[in-house]
């Protein structure tokens, strides 16, 4: 992803929040033909020869005048085609996370460890938690009035849509299909009038007023008497209802049914209505890697996963956030927070204790087991989960004094890590977002490229000299960078053969098309990396859990001067990731090295 985008400085454009999103241009639908071709470029050099002959093949019927892809196609085309429409990727994005049905906890969500310095942290959990809550409440006003200013890129507006979503958003598991519930909506028309956040502290929900009668927001020592209140009234352990949204999505659907029926739909509304969460907790982690692994999966009985922002405050006043991933991408929380995380000394006084009340859940004995279950079943599921955290000392500006994209300059240490690591190169996954689109979200890339491929091989060739392995690189980097442009343009193949095979399938169609049983198509998307970048000065480490069995996720922050990671697979091949991070710290000190002979 790009880094944070830059204050609006084009007088052309509105100042008000939401009013250029009809302005900005729409994600353009490419061609059949197009998209077939880039998809060809993009999976071969993954594939042996037989397997680019059998996908070449799959392509040619693909392609085929009397295919069915030219109907799914059309069908496409039309509902880009409709008023009512913002993007052909509309309903992909519905369906694309809304549709999943594995955990959202640990496999969907995704987290931020904020910083570890300022006065607030240093105060301890009730007044850094409750700085917080008002940074967060200072900030929806700001989307409420509409007065947050729109960011921008190059002087180009970027969508705000998913600014939309950051209060009183809340996920609801469904079978086959989620949903989300947020304000913005039809059943929900403008911005959350909600007043209260749910506090989770040892296993209890509790709604706990932060804007007055009158909307007002409470001063931050007011807040803090409310939290002191709610720590108090919870000495015990709760019922740790929240462990039922650890569950696969058609499990939680049949466990959220069960709770309803046992007469707990007002529970449930104070719970998804309310504007965010706050996640108290009683201890404080031993190092950043700690941390970074509790605000992932933590103690899940208490957080609520299917709530779109949960902030994480620890008994140390280190804290963090844990975020559903449905309608919010990183860009959009990054801003949010750094707001948040930015907000001046609160001034002093205040002499109102805001009202708070425990969220009762009715359980009977089936429900109380349903939800014992579930917590151990997730406990086991995170602990098969292995995770580091790497701190490399190079950084972005370092990347950009060797004349090298620093996004570039990560992918290819990646590489080179990788296949030093695992003896071969695999599908790598990098996520660039498309903001400048209206309702703009994230753009699939795919980073192995012939030049890559050319570049590794240069770098472990014994006879290759440090000018043929500089040429390799640059080669490789201009590539990199040439296909993360297009991506921005929307131009890449993935997400529109996606949202075919998902046209077909919202249709009830067995639709015979070999292309999405080919191996380019099953080797590209068998990610052995899933990367994203989300850069930010108020954050240490970000991240999110493994995609496959074999999978390594990289969260990864190049700032100007650090170069931050946290890594996460499944334990059963946790010795590969270990091995990987000691060959990307290494390939790093050499492809700088490599660079700076070159500029002395």
């Amino acid at each position: 992803m790009p880094t944070n985008p830059e204050q609006p400085t084009n007088p052309e454009l509105s100042p008000r929040t939401f009013d250029n999103e009809d302005r900005l241009p729409r994600v353009p639908l490419p061609t059949l033909e197009d998209t077939c071709q880039r998809f060809l470029e993009w999976c071969s050099p993954l594939l042996d020869v037989g397997q680019l002959t059998e996908t070449e093949t799959a392509v040619a019927e693909f392609l085929a005048p009397d295919s069915p892809a030219r109907a799914l196609h059309a069908e496409l085309r039309g509902y880009d085609a409709r008023d009512d429409v913002a993007s052909w990727l509309d309903d992909f994005w519905r369906y694309r996370y809304l549709g999943r049905r594995d955990r959202i906890a640990l496999n969907a969500n995704f987290y931020f460890l904020f910083e570890d310095t300022g006065p607030d942290r240093r105060h301890g959990q009730v007044p850094r938690a409750a700085r917080l809550v008002a940074g967060a409440l200072d900030y929806k006003k700001l989307i409420d009035d509409e007065t947050l200013p729109p960011a921008t890129q190059r002087g180009a507006a970027l969508s705000m849509q998913q600014n939309r979503y950051l209060f009183s958003a809340t996920r609801i598991p469904g079978d086959p299909l989620d949903s989300s519930r947020n304000p913005y909506s039809a059943q929900w028309p403008g911005p959350s009038t909600e007043r209260h956040i749910v506090v989770l502290h040892r296993g209890h929900a509790v709604a706990l007023d932060v804007l007055d009668t009158d909307g007002r927001p409470y001063r931050v020592a007011e807040i803090e008497a409310g939290l002191r209140a709610v720590i108090a009234a919870s000495p015990t352990r709760g019922d740790a209802v929240g462990h039922l949204t650890t569950k696969a999505r058609a499990e939680c659907a049949t466990s959220r049914a069960a709770l309803l029926e046992a007469g707990n739909a007002e529970a449930l509304d104070t719970l998804e209505r309310a504007l965010f969460c706050l996640c108290l907790e009683d201890f404080a982690p031993d190092s950043p890697l700690h941390a970074c692994d509790q605000l992932l999966h933590g103690d899940s009985g208490n957080r609520w996963f299917d709530k779109s922002v949960s902030l994480v405050v620890f008994a140390d006043g280190t804290a963090g956030y844990n975020g559903e991933h449905c309608n919010l991408d990183g860009t959009t929380v990054i801003a949010f927070l750094d707001s948040v995380l930015e907000a001046p000394e609160p001034p002093p006084g205040g002499e109102r204790t805001p009202e708070f009340a425990p969220i009762g859940f009715t359980l009977d004995d089936a429900l109380r087991a349903d939800i014992a279950a579930a917590g151990r079943a997730f406990a086991g599921y995170a602990a098969d989960t292995a995770t580091t955290t790497l701190s490399i000392d190079f950084g972005a500006e370092r990347a950009k004094a060797l004349k090298c994209s620093p996004d570039a300059f990560a992918q290819l240490a990646y590489q080179l890590a990788h296949q030093r690591a695992r003896g071969h190169l695999g599908a790598t996954y990098e996520s660039i977002a498309t903001r400048s689109f209206r309702h703009g979200r994230t753009e699939a890339m795919r980073v192995v490229t012939p030049e890559i491929v050319a570049f590794v091989a240069a770098m472990d060739d014994p006879d290759a000299d440090p000018d043929a392995r500089r040429a390799a690189f640059r080669a490789a980097a201009e590539k990199h960078v040439a296909r993360a442009r297009e991506c921005q343009a929307g131009q890449a193949p993935e997400q529109h053969l996606w949202e075919l095979q998902l046209i077909a399938a919202r249709r009830g169609e067995q639709v015979a098309l070999s292309l999405y049983d080919c191996p380019g198509w099953l080797v590209m998307r068998d990610d052995y990396l899933s990367t994203s970048a989300v850069p930010s000065p108020h954050v240490t480490f970000w991240g999110f859990g493994s995609t496959s069995e074999k999978c390594i996720g990289v969260g990864y922050a190049m700032m100007p001067g650090r170069f931050d990671l946290y890594l996460s697979t499944p334990r059963a091949v946790s010795e590969q990731m270990t091995v990987f991070a000691d060959a990307l710290t290494e390939a790093v000190r050499e492809l700088e090295e490599l660079l700076t002979d070159a500029v002395r």
